[in-house]
């Protein structure tokens, strides 16, 4: 009776290789991101509900805060972008409090999303008691974000509208801003037309890491708000951009790390993963306006389906993307 060869490593590489082509793409999607999570840095603190997690040297991310928080540490004080919803504001400055005692310096805003400013008069109101304890009385952090921001919540009236305490202070109206800070080139950079027509992404560029806000968010479906000037086209654009900008590190792991408007931290396989699926929703939805379909008729048509499970319903996504195809630019 002849005896069954054993395989060799190389054998067994090769054959976890054919193993793998014959799942289906939603089980590598799955394997991936359970890869993900096994490399991401284990949380360096808690604070109620809000979670602090070390990404670099010198960047931390603060989630479970309404929205993704970042805050970059050094010698000059804090850089902080987005300060996350009004209700978890506390928690939020807690957070930072628990990293740093300094100052906070810069906040900037990536949109005019109230789960992302809703905690700047909140949380530069505590962290601004560092300040005062060195006897510089009522000074405060500059928020910076990009022009449009700042006239839409001016613009704002009734229950909803946020306090004067909580509109940037500092505006830019180009596609670009740079500043040395902690040692650092800290880059804001405006990416037109994706979520909103406001959006701004902020890149620590010795640290690595680029904050999105929800220009990128692997919770769910982007918010294209069409009325805020959002499109399907320009978030495609800004994502790609995106892609161009960060790097990834060995074995395609790591690298460039990317802290999304909400949900975990990233790098550039979740990137791509996500452009793809807009790419192919953006498509299908092409070709389905092309034939002569309704909007009702598209949605019934599924063209989310193998996304779903991921990010949730897709009709609005749906809509949102059906009505910027209709939109003559």
């Amino acid at each position: 009776m002849l005896e069954t060869p054993r395989l060799t490593a190389v054998g067994r590489a090769a054959l976890a290789g054919v193993i793998c082509t014959l799942l289906s793409p939603a089980l590598l999607r799955a394997e991936r991101q359970n890869a993900a999570a096994r490399r991401e840095p284990t949380p360096a603190a808690s604070a109620g509900d809000v979670e602090v997690v070390h990404v670099t040297s010198d960047v931390y991310m603060i989630g479970g805060g309404g929205s993704n928080v970042t805050v970059n540490v050094g010698p000059q004080g804090l850089f902080v972008v987005d300060t996350g919803s009004a209700a978890a504001s506390v928690k939020v400055a807690t957070a930072i409090r628990s990293i740093s005692d300094k100052p906070i310096r810069y906040i900037a805003n990536t949109s005019a999303d109230v789960d992302h400013i809703g905690g700047n008069v909140e949380v530069n109101k505590l962290l601004g008691q560092a300040i005062r304890s060195r006897e510089v009385i009522d000074e405060r952090a500059t928020i910076v974000a990009y022009a449009t921001v700042l006239n839409r919540l001016t613009a704002q009236t009734g229950p909803q509208a946020l306090p004067s305490a909580a509109w940037p202070t500092s505006t830019f109206g180009t596609s670009q801003q740079d500043q040395a800070f902690n040692d650092q080139a800290i880059q804001l950079f405006h990416l037109p037309a994706a979520h909103t027509d406001g959006d701004t992404v902020v890149f620590f560029r010795r640290s690595d890491v680029v904050a999105t806000g929800d220009l990128f968010d692997k919770t769910r479906y982007p918010v294209i708000d069409i009325t805020k000037g959002g499109s399907i086209t320009g978030e495609i654009d800004a994502i790609n951009w995106l892609l161009d900008l960060i790097v990834p590190g060995e074995k395609e792991e790591g690298g460039t790390m990317v802290v999304p408007g909400h949900g975990r931290l990233c790098d550039e396989s979740e990137v791509m993963e996500y452009r793809d699926m807009l790419t192919i929703v953006r498509d299908r939805v092409k070709d389905m306006v092309q034939k002569g379909m309704t909007l009702e008729q598209v949605k019934a048509a599924r063209p989310t389906f193998e996304y779903d499970p991921e990010y949730g319903p897709g009709d609005s996504f749906v809509e949102a993307v059906f009505r910027g195809l209709q939109v003559k630019r």
